[in-house]
């Protein structure tokens, strides 16, 4: 069996599945279906306050931010769902049943505390393969940001040749966006997710 027909049979069974209550829709990459709890308020609420942001710096740009829309790259196998994606317009509106991740400018991901190495490694392997140009991390356990750009190859392997820090305070620049992160709540004691 191929991969892209392993991949086809993983993505029948995902469009079929019924999912438990507690759980997200799967995501697939490298031959695996990756089951993770639905984001609790408190990630619901900084994707939110982002994506509020983002919408006022889009509009009239031709852009618009999605929430947990299914960005795919078939010849890779892999189907990811980022809190936040920036495509153009007329993308929103295809009939497709996912996103061309190549048609992304920006992918916002809001760290989730039950299932943090999914964000910080496997998303990080993932969006430079799937030619996404900017990723940004934000994570409200710590209060900080990670915005990776500038597709590369380092040791045959795709990734981000760069990469910024911020703390929550500070104006993270994404080209021309821009993010104010002082009003990112962390999470509390209480958020398990």
């Amino acid at each position: 069996m191929t991969e892209q027909s392993s991949y086809r049979r993983l993505r029948e069974y995902r469009d079929t599945f019924d999912k438990p209550a507690p759980l997200a829709w799967p995501e697939l990459s490298h031959g695996q279906l990756l089951m993770v709890l639905r984001p609790a308020l408190h990630h619901q609420r900084v994707a939110h306050r982002v994506r509020v942001q983002l919408d006022a710096q889009l509009s009239g740009t031709g852009l618009v931010a999605m929430t947990e829309t299914d960005v795919e790259d078939v010849a890779l196998g892999i189907l990811r769902i980022p809190d936040i994606v920036v495509i153009d317009e007329d993308m929103a509106d295809a009939e497709a049943e996912a996103i061309d991740p190549r048609r992304s400018h920006l992918v916002v991901e809001i760290v989730s505390r039950s299932n943090p190495e999914n964000d910080y490694e496997g998303k990080l392997r993932d969006y430079p393969a799937m030619g996404i140009p900017h990723y940004l991390i934000i994570d409200p356990r710590d209060g900080t940001a990670l915005h990776y750009w500038g597709l590369a190859v380092q040791n045959g392997v795709p990734a981000y040749d760069n990469r910024q820090r911020y703390t929550f305070g500070e104006t993270v620049t994404v080209g021309d966006w821009k993010i104010e992160t002082a009003d990112l709540p962390l999470y509390t004691q209480s958020t398990t997710r």
